[in-house]
């Protein structure tokens, strides 16, 4: 079973798809939804390279009590993701959805600025809402505004963008920090600011979904055809009848109970070299550059020679990443071969499932198709920081990080044999 099917639409020559593919190698879309991913993330990554320190020196708030409020707001942002994607196929108008998520992600801002525990938690819970109602409408506008035979290149474009504004946007919040005077709620009112520049940039330049899919279709006007009936959730839902997607979805959701969260691994990683700690905040900008250098290629070679193959690639680089963690602590390189593997891992996943996805899901519910699988991927990385931290409390970081590296390895096992690259039943 293939991960994506890289073959021409029916009825279409190839001929045109090279001609398109050559005259328009770049979708204005896809351009136009990174820069507002690029401008929001900068905004976002502000927020969060500065909202710990912020929670627990200037609000008193426990480690144990910022690790569940974090764990609740992902958690929100996975189940909203879902709701999200279905209304923008319910109400066929992906940019309107994409943009109350991008607005929601906006007002949430300013809020951070009152400065009590409890509208805190609200702005958190809004900005994740947002997020979650943004995802999966604005992937599917970007696999609706090319051929099904570029989409890896297009997502893999887009990630590289998202990925400039994470790491600008720890940047600009340090250098807020280090420069005014009651830092914090300038980092939080400059955040506002560039958020409601990447909505004004959503409103002004991408298309909504309709002309999206039209400019990724042949110029030939194809003869009038009634409108489909608006999907509901048994339709969204049932989904996962086809063969292919339900695949995806299972493996996805297999190998995401075996992903250890960002912050767990940067944790370990100053653990067992001994970064310091005042070097602990950039630890994510290594993972954000090495994303941003190779999210581009990653998504072309997708193309190229098969989501499966990249897809697989990537769990593997995670695995080695585990497997340097556990047995060569004491190497110099350490910290820079982990992050580098663990950039190859997200630039050759974060895009190419989605774009795996939009091969085999129709476009009128493209956006329930991506968001069923991301949130059943979001869904096992939460029980998988849960039950990574369990076993640390109880037995420690080593054997924790093995059992992770064990299940990986199976699971990345049953994922290939599962995504089979001969056959294509549905």
């Amino acid at each position: 079973m293939y991960l994506a099917d890289r073959s021409a639409p029916q009825g279409a020559s190839s001929a045109q798809d090279r001609l398109r593919g050559t005259a328009r190698a770049v979708s204005p879309t896809v351009l136009a939804l990174g820069t507002v991913s690029l401008i929001t993330d900068v905004s976002t990554e502000m927020v969060t390279a500065v909202l710990p320190l912020y929670l627990v020196m200037g609000l008193g708030l426990s480690p144990l009590g910022f690790g569940m409020l974090d764990g609740v707001q992902n958690g929100v942002s996975a189940l909203v993701q879902l709701t999200g994607g279905h209304l923008a196929d319910r109400v066929r108008n992906h940019k309107l959805i994409a943009g109350i998520g991008y607005g929601l992600s906006a007002l949430a801002k300013p809020l951070l600025l009152v400065g009590s525990l409890g509208t805190l938690g609200v702005a958190l819970a809004l900005d994740r809402t947002g997020k979650g109602l943004r995802t999966a409408p604005r992937d599917a506008l970007i696999s609706l505004s090319v051929p099904p035979e570029r989409q890896g290149r297009a997502f893999g474009l887009h990630r590289a963008m998202d990925t400039t504004g994470a790491l600008l946007g720890p940047i600009l919040a340090f250098l807020i920090l280090s420069v005014a005077v009651g830092g914090y709620d300038a980092v939080f009112a400059v955040s506002g600011c560039v958020a409601a520049l990447g909505v004004l940039v959503l409103l002004l330049f991408v298309p909504s979904g309709k002309k999206a899919a039209a400019a990724a279709t042949t110029p030939a006007a194809p003869a009038p055809v009634p409108a489909p009936e608006r999907p509901d959730l048994r339709a969204a839902f049932g989904l996962l009848r086809g063969r292919r997607l339900r695949a995806l979805f299972g493996c996805a959701v297999l190998l995401g109970l075996t992903t250890v969260s960002d912050a767990f691994l940067y944790l370990l990683l100053q653990r067992r070299t001994g970064v310091p700690e005042q070097l602990f905040p950039l630890l994510p900008l290594g993972t954000a550059a090495v994303f941003l250098l190779l999210a581009l290629p990653a998504g072309r070679l997708a193309d190229r020679i098969g989501r499966r193959t990249v897809f697989l690639a990537g769990h593997a680089c995670l695995l080695l990443g585990y497997g340097l963690l556990l047995w060569a602590p004491d190497l110099p390189a350490l910290p820079y071969l982990v992050l580098a593997l663990h950039g190859v891992f997200y630039a050759a996943t974060d895009g190419v499932l989605p774009a795996a996805v939009a091969a085999v899901v129709p476009e009128r519910l493209r956006a329930s198709g991506i968001a069923l699988v991301g949130t059943g991927q979001a869904l096992a990385r939460f029980c998988c920081s849960l039950l990574f931290g369990a076993v640390w409390a109880a037995w420690g970081d080593g054997p924790a990080l093995a059992s992770a590296a064990v299940g990986l390895a199976c699971c990345a096992a049953v994922a290939g044999a599962v995504l089979r690259p001969t056959g294509d039943p549905r």
